[in-house]
């Protein structure tokens, strides 16, 4: 089993946007929007890259979630605007932007599923990076297709997980500095939820 590190991993969110989020059936969209703030808010407490990237922003897919702006303001204005191109990964400045992160290992999620996760994770794979999926900040437009995209991306080996244990593994010791801002991230979003 692959185990994250916060010093070579880097957290890419992909397509969380106003529209996309609408077509979540497999999963409550509530819960995607929790752990996707989760995952923004744990980035910058570990100061790991964060890459933000969407898809025709001015067509039905909308804007990203506004909470990703107050969160992560600067990541926020640097996101990748994709024109269209479906699988993120063959969008040069996209690739290039996590490869430039100079991290080995991506926390990765994206709306829908088998749409916007699966196709770059499993390219992020096959270029040699160790990519985690995150399940629960993810989502598709019924159980059947998240379980096809989760089936493809376990045979391009992936390693499938939830929000709340990829926090915990980078939290490492709840004790430290760090654990005590992840723990808090965990309360506010996941477990208390706000």
């Amino acid at each position: 089993m692959k185990k994250a590190i916060a010093g070579t991993s880097a957290m890419i969110l992909i397509d969380h946007q106003i529209g996309t989020m609408n077509w979540i059936g497999s999963i409550e969209k509530a819960t995607v929007e929790a752990n996707t703030r989760a995952l923004a808010r744990t980035a910058i407490a570990l100061n790991m890259p964060l890459v933000f990237t969407s898809s025709q922003e001015d067509q039905m897919q909308g804007p990203l979630m506004p909470a990703l702006e107050e969160i992560a303001p600067e990541a926020f204005a640097e996101r990748i605007k994709r024109p269209g191109v479906v699988n993120c990964w063959d969008d040069e400045r996209f690739a290039r932007t996590c490869r430039d992160t100079g991290r080995t290992q991506f926390i990765m999620a994206g709306v829908t599923t088998e749409v916007c996760l699966a196709p770059p994770a499993i390219s992020a794979a096959e270029e040699g990076f160790e990519v985690f999926g995150l399940v629960d900040a993810s989502g598709s437009p019924s159980a059947l297709t998240d379980e096809m995209a989760f089936r493809r991306m376990e045979r391009a080996g992936i390693e499938l997980t939830t929000t709340s244990a990829m926090i915990s593994e980078l939290a490492i010791n709840w004790a430290s500095e760090d654990g005590a801002k992840l723990i808090q991230i965990l309360g506010e979003e996941i477990l208390g939820g706000n």
